[in-house]
């Protein structure tokens, strides 16, 4: 069972459990897709049951079913459903596999027809005949296209629904839509939307960092902030997968989701969580073509090109690296800009935000360095505030420097949980404070829903984005569309996390 926590440093009303589910529970993990080398549903969510199994966390009695198009018989979905489990050499976690495998079974059936889902049905009820109680609650999590999203919802409630003395919720994963109308189809009841990013350490750290430091919250706004970067970097391109992205572009993929969600817990009020995420999205206007960049990496160094991948359409203009420029108009943020940046085949990989703050007062110091705090949240995780600080010696010279929290070097024994864990935990204790609401969905779109039509070509001829070498930065327009922002890179002289003294 889970360890007792210390209530000091909690936060009360997400502590709170709302209809948690405890016993006699169903996980029904559907996907459009299985490959050998794929898991049921996306591929960390049959890990992240496992670790919630592993340190008691899923309700007694959970049992675990696979639901897709493709055959397979039990002995191959086990295999699959536990091969991406990090550490199975290990005899505790060889044991405790064999354990969670008990807990597993599987079906197959289609997505459009009643008759799979009365076959899905009867499994279920075979599963619920041997529990002691009358209690049967389901999750149905559908890592599925949008374009069954709506079918499948259909069937599940007419279908696969507990009538009496339970719970049923349905899990569903972005894209939430292409656009505006779109996603207003698939506004459902009883739906946790996920997106992982609300469920990443760092991400949920921000909440702590702003409320729960006094220090933070004091320069915490446009008196104080110069600009805002939210990046996001992959260093891989489509490789072979370019027929879905073509369709859906790095805006949907990456901006629109998952940075905007960044955006919205790094700049809300003081938490009801989501209701202060939806009035930071009612002050957002669409993004102008005039804040916006884009790109497309070609060729390089060995690696090829977006139109080198034989599943993207030939001439594609797809874009697959954009900065976007937010503007918040609230007493807080007006003036201050919020750049989004998003791109794959790049130099690294990385996610992080960087808070760069206004120059000090001039009349002291020379051509000093802005202060800047950087959340990294993926990889590594780690707090640094980039700050200036005396030379060591006889000369009064400042240089910049940092206050470092590394997660890794810090918190030596802590385990970070990955972001499905989290969430779906929060579904079984049916917390929505980390899922997307049906109005933020509704506002997020509004916001960039008339530049994808722009990027499109709805409404004219489609955009040609500047194309970038594989492994590069991106685009070669980008430090100057970041600098008409207000943002200045700091000089050659400063190296992190270590400063040569030698090397001034």
């Amino acid at each position: 069972m889970p360890r007792e926590r210390s209530m000091s440093g909690t936060i009360p009303s997400m502590e709170t459990t709302h209809d948690e589910l405890k016993d006699n529970t169903i996980i029904i993990a559907s996907s459009h897709v299985v490959r050998a080398r794929c898991l049921i549903a996306h591929p960390q969510t049959l890990p992240a049951l496992f670790g919630l199994f592993r340190q008691g966390f899923l309700p007694r009695d959970t049992h675990i079913v696979g639901y897709a198009r493709t055959k397979m018989d039990q002995a191959e979905f086990e295999k699959r459903a536990t091969s991406n489990i990090k550490g199975a050499d290990d005899p505790e976690t060889a044991n405790q596999i064999e354990a969670f495998k008990q807990r597993l079974s599987y079906v197959s059936g289609g997505y459009e027809d009643g008759e799979s889902f009365d076959k899905l049905n009867t499994h279920l009820q075979e599963i619920e005949s041997h529990y002691q109680s009358k209690e049967c609650n389901r999750i149905f999590y559908l890592a599925l296209p949008p374009t069954v999203f709506i079918p499948v919802s259909q069937h599940i409630k007419e279908h696969c629904y507990v009538s009496k003395g339970g719970v049923n919720r349905i899990i569903i994963e972005k894209p939430f839509g292409k656009d505006l109308e779109s996603a207003r189809h698939l506004l459902l009841d009883e739906t946790f939307r996920i997106d992982h990013y609300l469920g990443k350490e760092m991400v949920k750290n921000l909440l702590v960092l702003r409320f729960a430091n006094v220090a933070m919250g004091a320069c915490w706004d446009k008196n104080y902030i110069s600009n805002v970067q939210i990046t996001f970097k992959e260093p891989f391109g489509t490789e072979g997968r370019g027929g879905y992205f073509d369709e859906f572009g790095i805006i949907r993929d990456v901006i629109q989701n998952h940075l905007l969600q960044v955006l919205t817990i790094l700049t809300m009020e003081r938490p009801d969580i989501r209701d202060e995420k939806v009035k930071v999205l009612r002050s957002i206007p669409p993004v102008e073509k005039e804040d916006t960049l884009l790109g497309q990496y070609v060729s390089a160094n060995g690696k090829p090109g977006y139109l080198d991948d034989h599943t993207v359409p030939p001439n594609s203009v797809c874009p697959t690296y954009a900065a976007t420029t937010l503007w918040i108009h609230n007493p807080r943020w007006e003036g201050v800009p919020f750049i989004l940046k998003a791109g794959k085949a790049l130099n690294e990989a990385k996610v992080e935000v960087r808070i760069q703050f206004k120059d000090v007062t001039q009349g002291i110091f020379k051509d000093i360095a802005r202060n800047e705090l950087v959340i990294r949240i993926q990889p590594s995780e780690a707090v640094y505030l980039k700050m200036n600080a005396k030379t060591p010696g006889l000369y009064t010279r400042a240089i910049p420097t940092e206050m470092d929290l590394t997660y890794k070097r810090r918190f030596t024994e802590a385990k970070i949980p990955e972001a499905y864990e989290s969430l779906i935990l929060d579904t079984l204790r049916g917390d929505h404070s980390n899922f997307v609401r049906h109005d933020e969905l509704d506002y997020a779109w509004k916001i960039f829903t008339p530049i994808l039509h722009w990027i499109d070509g709805k409404n004219g001829q489609r955009p040609k984005p500047s194309p970038y070498p594989y492994g590069s930065r991106g685009p070669k327009e980008l430090d100057g569309f970041i600098k008409k922002y207000g943002y200045k890179r700091a000089d050659d002289a400063y190296f992190w996390p270590v400063t040569n003294m030698a090397s001034l």
